[in-house]
C-alpha cells in the first residue's frame, strides 16, 4: 500500500499516464485527476471547470457535491477565485474564505455553507492558452505551500495535455471537439446521477460513486455507462 507522499504522487502520475493511451476518454482522465489531486494535496474536495468553444465555463469533474455546488455558484455569477484563475491564467489562493469581504460575497456564502474555508485554483493552460481551472478546497483556513502549488500545477498540466493531446494541439477543430465531448459527457453523467439517486433514494454523491465504481469494476468508460443508465439499457 502506498502511504508516503512521494509514493502517492508517483502513483498518481503513473495512473494519469496510464489513462493517456489509445482510446482514452477525457472524462475518465479528469475524474482521475480531481480525485488524485484531492488525495495527494490533502484537499477536502476538488473540482475542475472547462471552457467550451464559445468560452462558456462548465463544471466537468468534481470529487463531491460540495465542490460542484460552490463552482456552479461561481459560474452562475461569473465571480470567484476559480473564475478569476481562468480569466487571468494565474493561480489564485484564498487562505480564508470568510475574509474575502465584499469581493465575492456569493462565493463566500456558498463555500462557508459547505464547510469549505480555503481554496486554491490553478489554471489549465498550454502555450498561453487557458482552457479551464483545477480547484482545491480545504475545510481549514491556510495557504498552500509552494511545493504543493507546483504539484497542483503539474497535475493540471498533465490534464491539459490529455485534453488537447500533443498530436492535435495545432488542429484547433480537433481540440474543440475534445472539449465539447467533455462537456456533452458531463451532461450525461449528471443525468445518470439523477436517475440513480431517484431510483435508489440516495444522495448525488452516492449516485456518482455507484456509477463510477460500476464503470471501473467492469472496465467501461464512465460516459458509456452513464449513457446506458440514462437510456435505461442498464439498471444499477
Amino acid at each position: 500500500m502506498t502511504t508516503t507522499r512521494e509514493g502517492k504522487l508517483t502513483a498518481t502520475f503513473v495512473t494519469l499516464a496510464d489513462t493517456l493511451v489509445a482510446g482514452y476518454d477525457v472524462v475518465d482522465l479528469l475524474d482521475t485527476l480531481v480525485n488524485a489531486s484531492a488525495t495527494v494535496l490533502d484537499a477536502a474536495a476538488a473540482g475542475l471547470i472547462l471552457a467550451s468553444e464559445t468560452g462558456e465555463l462548465s463544471v466537468i469533474a468534481s470529487t463531491s457535491e460540495r465542490s460542484r455546488l460552490v463552482e456552479l455558484m461561481q459560474l452562475k455569477h461569473g465571480l470567484g477565485p476559480c473564475v478569476e484563475c481562468f480569466t487571468t491564467g494565474s493561480a489564485v489562493t484564498v487562505p480564508d474564505v470568510s475574509a474575502v469581504g465584499d469581493k465575492w460575497p456569493d462565493f463566500r456564502d456558498a463555500a462557508l455553507g459547505q464547510g469549505l474555508h480555503s481554496v486554491h485554483a490553478v489554471p489549465l493552460r498550454l502555450r498561453g492558452t487557458v482552457i479551464g481551472a483545477l480547484n482545491l478546497f480545504r475545510n481549514e483556513t491556510g495557504i498552500m505551500s509552494h511545493e504543493d502549488t507546483l504539484v497542483a500545477q503539474a497535475l493540471a498540466d498533465v490534464a491539459t495535455i490529455g485534453i488537447l493531446h500533443e498530436r492535435t494541439v495545432r488542429e484547433s477543430d480537433t481540440a474543440r471537439m475534445q472539449l465539447q465531448h467533455a462537456l456533452d459527457s458531463r451532461v450525461l453523467i449528471e443525468q445518470a446521477k439523477g436517475v440513480i439517486a431517484h431510483t435508489h433514494n440516495v444522495d448525488m454523491d452516492m449516485a456518482f460513486r455507484t456509477l463510477r465504481d460500476y464503470a471501473r469494476n467492469n472496465g467501461l468508460l464512465l460516459r458509456n455507462v452513464a449513457e446506458q443508465v440514462v437510456t435505461r439499457v442498464l439498471a444499477l
